[in-house]
């Protein structure tokens, strides 16, 4: 199964958290957050101008910058 960046997700996909690869404050951060590895993940909105995507974990929104969401490796179902 290939896996791509969190970033690369149309609105409407769905996705499992492969890896986070962050520095420590923002790893930490994203795993209070439910961000863990096997973890379904969907993507609800991209906002434009490269602005954030907010994404839904279980029932919990998250805004995510792009350059945060380039570093969080999911896979397809």
């Amino acid at each position: 199964m290939p896996s791509l960046t969190l970033n690369h997700l149309h609105p409407g996909d769905t996705a499992t958290i492969v890896s986070v690869h962050t520095e420590e404050a923002l790893h930490q951060r994203l795993l209070a957050l439910g961000f863990r590895s096997g973890k379904q993940i969907e993507l609800i909105r991209k906002a434009s101008f490269s602005g954030p995507l907010q994404v839904r974990i279980g029932t919990t929104d998250v805004l995510l910058r792009r350059s945060e969401a380039a570093k969080i490796k999911v896979c397809r179902p």
